[in-house]
């Protein structure tokens, strides 16, 4: 495994030091909506990323938090651009985030299309992240690369607080936070304003980004309580596009050429509501079902056309949970559904940036394409956790899909008619888990576990616009093992895995000019890898606690089979992906307020392409934060805080485009400058009554 030795010779060398959060593992509930449980006895990799975690940094942006957890990758091109890879999957799809399954509290995240945008979520209306790694969540969609579940803030104690909080940084940022909560006995309101601003490190790179977000929860007699939540996001961000490695080495500020002449940018709204109602029957039995619909409106300029789409959807997700004795064993269980529907709406117009004078940037044209599609999915699952003995413990679980489109061409100047019904056949998806307790200090998991990844609609498309009755969903197993443990009287815990999946059927994109993709079912791939997390508390007393922490992800992810045409890639590593990722940090908190961490991320070199001709250099970042939290008065506290990025002011590439094509004499351009060294410094205020 390359850079192996390496790797693991730093792991030892420094692993009397780590830290994420001193919580015992018994105290961690994992699941709250599915099957709740400790996650010390969860038969797969599962994460619990805190709200102390979030704010570790600028809590500004999703990267940063991602990228400290071992098998999980966020690439950030833009504060408007991202991919995220759990485990591999995901690192090749050209734009955004597929194959992995995204909820807010019960509420999809990922549209009829299998993509999810989590990054334009407001962090400050997040209490936790939720991380299942591969295809192991019944419950949640079994996604190839796994499930990421952010649970919104709602308001749990009679209470009523304020807090507005502001952020200024280089680069123009700017961020107001504001909130409004009030708790009563049966109920509770929390509303929460923000606004982000950055005039952006590169030429047309500003982004401005306004959100409101609102939780309630009430509850009706004893048995009946009621969740809402609703959340609105309006982005205006440019768009600088990747740049060649010469750009990228010798000017990586500017904008790729066509995208700076066009003023490419993207100016989304989009919005999502949802109600949910936990009914208890009894105390062994309890029924959670929510309704929820969103809506997306999205204007983007490029220079190769102008995209206007819009899109709606609407479904339902209900679950029965129970608790019984079996052969005088506990037996918890869930049985459920959710059924989706999503409407889409997208038009391309000409841009004639190029018939105008230089400046005035994107004016649309005559129309080039119009499509309406209809896209629906069910999901039938059912999970039992049974506990065989005090030690003893296993989960088996089944999920059963179905998606299904429906095309409708409004305009096909070729002749070709792209509209028709589509159906993917079922997917039956069955996983089996154990965990096994040695001793209080000890526990060994494993699982196997089978996922899929659906194409997107794109996908399906031949590149005369036709319907292409060949492609097949990516399938995949999981094979895992691991172990949990917690030494010194918890001052020592941390995590093991290893694991291997397998994918087939790999949907291959070929571009076959500047904006056509088209997509093939045309290898295999295998993705061995370890993951470790060991944290360390130094020093913990009532003045002060020190802690520390190291995550490690070693990969060696490579194609199996795979031929594209003349070219056999079979062998290769898998493109977009690092050889390794190692998080070390330290974290100091003392009694009188003061507190600050320190970070360092080192990320190993990264294919751009499946020829495995081109890669990027492997870097590291040093990241810190020192702040300051007091009370003044008995109703008010103030944190003022300082942080750096990059400290070491590394050029890096932050974000590959994979697969690049040169056209004409221009250079491919795989590559996305990441920000130098920058700071910011804001202050919070809380008031509580």
């Amino acid at each position: 495994m390359k850079n192996t030795c390496f790797f693991l010779a730093f792991v030892f060398s420094v692993c009397s030091y780590s830290q994420i959060d001193s919580i015992p593992l018994e105290e961690v509930i994992i699941n709250d909506l599915s099957i709740p449980q400790p996650l010390k006895y969860t038969t797969e990799a599962s994460v619990i990323i805190t709200s102390d975690e979030i704010n570790r940094g600028n809590s500004l942006e999703l990267s940063p938090i991602l990228n400290r957890v071992s098998g999980v990758f966020m690439q950030s091109g833009t504060l408007n651009t991202n991919r995220i890879s759990i485990r591999g999957i995901g690192a090749r799809n050209l734009f955004g985030t597929a194959s992995i399954r995204a909820y807010f509290g019960d509420i999809p995240l990922t549209d009829g299309n299998g993509e999810s945008t989590i990054e334009d979520l407001e962090l400050g209306s997040v209490s936790r992240i939720q991380i299942h790694k591969g295809p192991s969540s019944s419950s949640y969609g079994v996604g190839l690369g796994g499930a990421i579940i952010l649970q919104p803030k709602y308001i749990s104690n009679t209470t009523a607080q304020g807090r507005l909080s502001s952020t200024l940084g280089s680069y123009g940022l700017r961020r107001i936070l504001a909130s409004a909560a009030i708790g009563r006995e049966k109920s509770s309101l929390n509303l929460i304003y923000s606004n982000t601003h950055t005039d952006g490190y590169r030429d047309n790179n500003e982004f401005d980004r306004s959100t409101i977000t609102l939780t309630s929860s009430f509850d009706v007699k004893e048995k009946d309580n009621f969740l809402i939540l609703g959340s609105y996001i309006s982005i205006n961000a440019g768009i600088p596009s990747s740049l060649s490695l010469n750009d990228f080495n010798e000017n990586p500020r500017q904008a790729a050429f066509t995208w700076g002449q066009a003023k490419a940018f993207e100016d989304v709204d989009y919005g999502i509501l949802g109600l949910t109602w936990k009914h208890n029957y009894n105390q062994r039995l309890s029924l959670n079902t929510s309704i929820f619909s969103s809506f997306k409106d999205n204007y983007e300029p490029r220079p190769f056309n102008i995209l206007a789409e819009k899109s709606n959807s609407f479904g339902i997700r209900s679950r029965a949970l129970g608790k019984h004795m079996l052969a005088n064993k506990e037996l918890n269980w869930t049985l459920g559904g959710e059924l989706f529907f999503d409407q889409y709406t997208g038009k391309t117009y000409d841009n004639l940036y190029e018939d105008f004078a230089t400046g005035t940037g994107s004016v649309p044209g005559e129309l080039l394409s119009d499509l309406d599609e209809k896209r629906y999915y069910y999901n039938f699952f059912t999970e039992v956790n049974y506990s065989v003995n005090k030690k003893l413990k296993f989960n088996a679980g089944i999920h059963l899909n179905q998606t299904s489109f429906e095309i409708k061409d409004q305009f096909f100047s070729d002749g070709n008619d792209t509209s028709g019904d589509f159906d993917f056949n079922p997917i039956l998806s069955p996983k089996l888990g154990f965990n096994y307790e040695l001793d209080q200090n000890f526990i060994i998991f494993g699982n196997i576990a089978h996922g899929f990844s659906t194409p997107t609609t794109s996908e399906t498309l031949l590149p005369d616009g036709l319907f292409n009755p060949e492609i097949k969903p990516e399938i995949g197993w999981n094979y895992e093992i691991g172990t949990r443990y917690q030494l010194l009287n918890n001052k020592i815990y941390g995590s093991l895995s290893l694991y291997t999946l397998r994918v087939r059927d790999l949907l291959v994109s070929r571009r076959t000019e500047e904006d056509n993709f088209f997509a093939i079912n045309a290898g295999k791939t295998i993705h061995n890898g370890i993951e470790t997390e060991i944290n360390y508390s130094i020093i913990k007393s009532i003045a002060h606690e020190l802690s520390s922490y190291i995550n490690l992800s070693l990969y060696e992810y490579t194609f199996d089979e795979f031929i594209d045409l003349d070219n056999d890639f079979s062998g290769n590593d898998l493109t977009g992906v690092p050889s390794g990722v190692i998080n070390l940090g330290m974290d100091l908190t003392t009694k009188k307020g003061l507190y600050g961490n320190i970070n360092v991320q080192t990320v190993g070199k990264i294919p751009a392409n499946d020829a495995n001709t081109v890669f990027s250099d492997s870097y590291s970042l040093l990241h810190s934060k020192v702040g300051f939290k007091n009370k003044f008065g008995d109703h008010f506290m103030y944190n003022i805080y300082l942080g750096a990025n990059n400290i070491l002011d590394t050029q890096y590439a932050s974000q590959l485009q994979i697969n690049a094509r040169g056209f004409g004499s221009t250079a491919p351009r795989y590559f996305y400058p990441g920000l130098p060294f920058n700071i910011y410094g804001g202050i919070n205020i809380n008031y509580r009554l």
